[in-house]
């Protein structure tokens, strides 16, 4: 009988503490939040859109692009965001390099995202090519309240066009508010030089957007992420947007989460030739770095996806180079020419 009583106990006391840890990693998993950022590669449809120069992602352009490719693009899009967020795919993803709605409904219903319940923000931008910056969210886990695309005008120019910057409101928790800027700012074609100019006019657009924020308020949680085809340190980011390594400072400011990983070799989100540069990036405000309660930064902050197989041996230049879907305009059926960037935040 003694026996019997101390088996009992023994498997009470067991019980007890699997329910306990069962309970905390719940809670655990209720407080991580997490935010990720994917500059896919040309993710087009292969039908013709008459109002835009797409011709080139067609069964009959220059790259033969069917609708087997577009299936397959979609299917490494999704291992990327399962593979990336573990046993748990990330609360939001961004994306830059997506043509149309489309193309989103086609990701989340036609791959393994689909359980997973994830809703769509996005908005038809002016840009010649057609690629728009986008987003998914998980419905239980994030509340959208309001979204605006805010239009970039060029100073001098009033003919180009580019990408929309996507603002996005939510809820995280009912008493947490995200702001989220998606952005995708032009491209370094034409010049690098040529173009500082037309990334500096994006830089003062979102900036000016920021300061509107931040004055009605002070305490707003920011997150701005995106491809800015410039780093950390050039003149657009670092200058005009205002966005440091400055997590001492006081009050409010613009923190480049991204700075670290800067000068690192065979470390970066994009490769040209031998060099590796850090252009998809996450930036918070302070509010996120100061903040003891509620919704912050976490101790893991900001991270390179570095995933084995969005990765290839660089043959030319050495290390390694992501394992694009195209090399030049040879197919080969890749994923993507950036690395996948993630941030995660708490509450």
């Amino acid at each position: 009988m003694k026996h019997i009583v101390n088996t009992l106990m023994v498997t009470l006391i067991l019980l007890v503490g699997f329910s306990a840890a069962c309970r905390a990693q719940t809670s655990d998993t209720l407080r991580s939040f997490r935010i990720m950022f994917y500059n896919v590669e040309n993710l087009f449809d292969p039908f013709h859109d008459s109002l835009k120069q797409d011709q080139e992602f067609t069964p009959r352009g220059m790259r033969a692009w069917t609708w087997k490719k577009f299936e397959k693009k979609l299917q490494q899009t999704s291992k990327v965001i399962i593979s990336a967020g573990s046993w748990r795919p990330p609360e939001i993803v961004a994306f830059c390099e997506v043509e149309n709605r489309f193309c989103l409904i086609q990701l989340l219903k036609r791959t393994p995202l689909e359980r997973f319940g994830y809703r769509i923000v996005h908005e038809e931008s002016p840009d010649a090519r057609g690629i728009d910056v986008a987003a998914i969210y998980r419905s239980d886990r994030f509340k959208h309240l309001y979204h605006e695309a805010i239009p970039v005008f060029y100073s001098g120019d009033t003919i180009s066009t580019t990408r929309y910057i996507l603002y996005i409101k939510g809820l995280v928790s009912p008493t947490d508010t995200l702001h989220l800027f998606v952005n995708h700012w032009p491209s370094k074609y034409g010049g690098a030089t040529a173009t500082i100019p037309r990334r500096r006019d994006a830089a003062l657009t979102l900036r000016a957007k920021i300061d509107s924020l931040a004055l009605m308020q002070p305490e707003a949680r920011i997150v701005i992420t995106g491809d800015f085809n410039d780093t950390p340190v050039d003149e657009s980011v670092y200058v005009h947007l205002n966005a440091k390594s400055n997590r001492d400072s006081t009050g409010f400011y613009l923190c480049n989460l991204m700075m670290p990983f800067v000068g690192k070799w065979d470390t970066g989100t994009h490769k040209f030739r031998e060099e590796w540069s850090v252009l998809d990036q996450f930036i918070v405000s302070s509010p996120l770095l100061q903040s003891k309660s509620g919704l912050r930064l976490s101790a893991k902050g900001a991270e390179i996806l570095r995933l084995p197989f969005l990765l290839e041996e660089d043959t030319v230049h050495n290390g390694t180079k992501p394992f694009r879907t195209y090399n030049g305009m040879t197919y080969q059926g890749g994923f993507s020419d950036h690395l996948p960037i993630m941030l995660n935040l708490e509450y």
